[in-house]
């Protein structure tokens, strides 16, 4: 399905659509358990004051209302069309609506139709009627939505009544994840909940562009199965980063299919999820892995306080639960604050005698003067320059007096501070429900798990360094002679030799290993002199694309005689053209690698390098242009970073030449990442005096679809 970009058109067709003032309702219905009866349910219980017009042959009145015959009746044009009819009376009422004038409309069902030769699928129909008419169309095969703003409730199924409006916008692809979210008991509130579906013309980015530009948003949460609108949901996280809107996403689907490009080492690195991946870390987007953690990082995104500089600051009243957070919180890789001298001090007068004064604190001692214990602690934790957030992680068991247990603390401590601070609790299932209200009722955000509670916190601070990251230094651009010669080179979409790989990263600053082709064991020894003992002999039979699979490599030979036996065992089993190359200096091997994703376009990717690519699978991948401090941030993230600073005696790798050759490889992804679906340059040996680029195989467009 062609993308939809959000154009002003349709900004104001969603917005008449979310904020609709005049509804009609096809398929309404009397009949108990119906989705016609829930639609008129839903939304007239829901306290909708616009103008509601049932439409149902059947009927002459519904719900103390005149029912209407067909949408051809309606004393006017509406805002927004609910479909609740089967498939098969999709296209006619749909095409009804665009005649009646709605601007916009919500599909149920699913839009399946058997197929029939020549006619094109149902779904596609009603996509090609909404878009002739500008008409936003939420669904098919949705739930619907819920502007509590509004009181607007275009449902055709049971949602809690009495829901209040919050700070929280979401949409989902999933329409039980729909009904989850409005069913939560903690007090979670949302201005305005989307249930997607099928995405027939309108898309989650057009949902996001709205719930952006709500004044009461302060969080977004996304549930998404795919992005149908790449250009419009990035220009949508331009919008929200502007205005300062975090959006946490739950993308489910990362294992769903592998991806087709396998060829190159980067494309099957990539996989399904890449693009994603790159996605959200350009965009500052809050990743999460399950509802649990979603529902925690929307809890603490929308009490709207944000972490200064620092770590995590927190207070128990368990000493086994304290370890228990420590343990936790190192795999989550949260840091806590290193609280200077005159905290400790402070916490050494405030404890009661054998608790160490230390982040995190365990106040619980004899329970005496419990309240001054605990909010003296507080205080002196969040006065330390090295806070950035607090943690009172107690399990939220039932209070016997409210007046004075931790609820109370909490409240004192969070009205006198601008600081993040939140309770978790270790056990959701223990949670005091009353005092988890009372809690929100004061706006201070209440935890569910210590895994979820810890990556909410951990979210908090990486939303804060994507913001405070300096604006992007993109790279310099190479001659024009050098982008037109390899933008003609691979236009023609035959495969590059290694060599012609390799002079593609020289011409765009990559280092390279010095190299050459030979035909023969004559001239295989004689670039082997002119280079320098030792080399490498290498095959370069045509439409070999992993040399060392085919035993396709020799290393490390030390004079004449051993590159003439490596040549006839090569020459003998896969031809007599050969590449004879200079060893590169020892180093930590390491991977660079470009594809080209279907939506997003060009990707960069760095990984752990070698034989073992695909294997260990550590990869991070991002969107170009990349500049030395996002080059630098990119490698940190990987698992076997820490191998680039030297162990065992080993002396570190020269960090800062790696990231110079991922900037350059950004700039040759934007210049010529269309041409080509994939570049791999494995291995790049990183040693002290800098890097340089052992092996590249490139796969211009052309090349690898073949």
């Amino acid at each position: 399905m062609s993308a939809n970009p959000i154009t002003g058109a349709a900004r104001t067709a969603v917005a008449r659509m979310l904020e609709a003032r005049s509804v009609a309702l096809v398929g309404a219905s009397a009949r108990p358990g119906s989705v016609g009866e829930r639609m008129m349910l839903e939304l007239l219980e829901g306290g909708f004051d616009g103008d509601v017009y049932p439409v149902n042959p059947r009927y002459g009145e519904l719900f103390g209302r005149r029912c209407l015959p067909s949408l051809a009746d309606l004393p006017q044009p509406v805002d927004l069309v609910l479909l609740g009819v089967a498939n098969a009376f999709l296209e006619e009422q749909l095409s009804a609506a665009v005649a009646a004038g709605a601007a916009s409309a919500v599909i149920f069902a699913s839009g399946h139709e058997e197929p029939r030769a020549g006619v094109p699928p149902l779904t596609d129909r009603l996509a090609t009627i909404a878009r002739g008419a500008g008409m936003a169309l939420c669904g098919g095969n949705c739930m619907g939505f819920l502007n509590l703003e509004r009181n607007l409730r275009a449902c055709g199924f049971f949602e809690p009544p009495g829901l209040r409006p919050g700070p929280i916008g979401f949409v989902t692809h999933s329409g039980s994840v729909f009904s989850a979210v409005l069913h939560n008991t903690r007090e979670l509130r949302f201005n305005c909940v989307v249930s997607a579906g099928q995405e027939f013309t309108t898309t989650t980015a057009d949902y996001l562009d709205y719930l952006i530009g709500l004044d009461s948003t302060r969080v977004v949460g996304l549930f998404l199965e795919t992005v149908r609108d790449p250009a419009g949901f990035r220009a949508a996280l331009d919008r929200a980063r502007a205005r300062d809107v975090p959006v946490v996403v739950l993308k489910v689907g990362r294992e769903a299919r592998a991806r087709e490009l396998v060829a190159a080492h980067s494309g099957a690195l990539a996989g399904e999820d890449g693009a994603y991946e790159a996605l959200f870390a350009a965009h500052g987007v809050l990743r999460v892995d399950t509802l649990d953690e979603m529902m925690d990082t929307l809890a603490l995104f929308a009490a709207s306080r944000r972490a200064g500089p620092g770590g995590l600051a927190a207070i128990h009243d368990s000493g086994g639960e304290r370890a228990l957070f420590v343990d936790a919180a190192a795999t989550a890789g949260v840091r806590f604050a290193e609280v200077g001298p005159a905290t400790r001090a402070r916490l050494a007068e405030a404890l009661e005698p054998g608790l160490p004064p230390e982040n995190p604190v365990d106040a619980w001692g004899t329970g005496r003067d419990a309240d001054a214990i605990y909010i003296a602690c507080m205080r002196a934790l969040l006065d330390d320059p090295d806070t950035a957030a607090l943690a009172f992680v107690v399990d939220l068991t039932t209070e016997e007096d409210p007046a004075t247990g931790y609820v109370a603390m909490a409240r004192t401590v969070y009205a006198e501070t601008d600081a993040p601070m939140a309770m978790l609790a270790n056990l959701a299932s223990a949670i005091d429900r009353n005092d988890a209200r009372r809690l929100a009722e004061a706006g201070i955000p209440v935890l569910e798990g210590t895994a979820s509670g810890l990556a909410a916190f951990r979210h908090l601070f990486a939303y804060r360094d994507a913001r405070t990251r300096p604006p992007l230094r993109p790279p310099a651009p190479v001659d024009p002679a050098i982008l037109g010669h390899w933008r003609h080179r691979l236009a023609n979409g035959q495969p590059l030799t290694e060599l012609e790989a390799l002079a593609l990263l020289a011409d765009y600053g990559v280092p390279t290993v010095a190299a050459a082709a030979a035909g023969d064991a004559d001239e295989a020894v004689a670039v082997a002199e002119r280079l320098g003992f030792p080399v490498a002999v290498k095959t370069a039979a045509p439409g070999v694309l992993h040399k060392s699979d085919i035993d396709g490599v020799r290393l490390g030979l030390p004079d004449e005689a051993a590159v003439r036996a490596a040549h006839a065992d090569l020459a003998s089993r896969l031809g007599p053209r050969v590449t004879v190359a200079a060893m590169a200096p020892a180093g930590v091997e390491l991977a660079l690698g470009l594809v080209r994703d279907s939506q997003f376009g060009p990707l960069v990717l760095v990984a752990a390098g070698g034989v073992l690519v695909e294997v260990l699978r550590d990869r991070r991948l991002a969107l170009p242009p990349l500049d030395e401090e996002r080059a630098t941030a990119l490698l940190d993230r990987l698992a076997t970073r820490p191998l680039l600073d030297g162990i065992r005696g080993r002396p570190p790798a020269d960090v800062a030449a790696v990231a110079a050759a991922l900037v350059r490889l950004s700039r040759l992804a934007l210049d010529l990442g269309e041409h080509l679906d994939a570049l791999d340059v494995n291995p790049l040996i990183a040693g002290p005096g800098g890097c340089v680029a052992v092996d590249a195989l490139a796969l211009p467009r052309a090349a690898a679809a073949h």
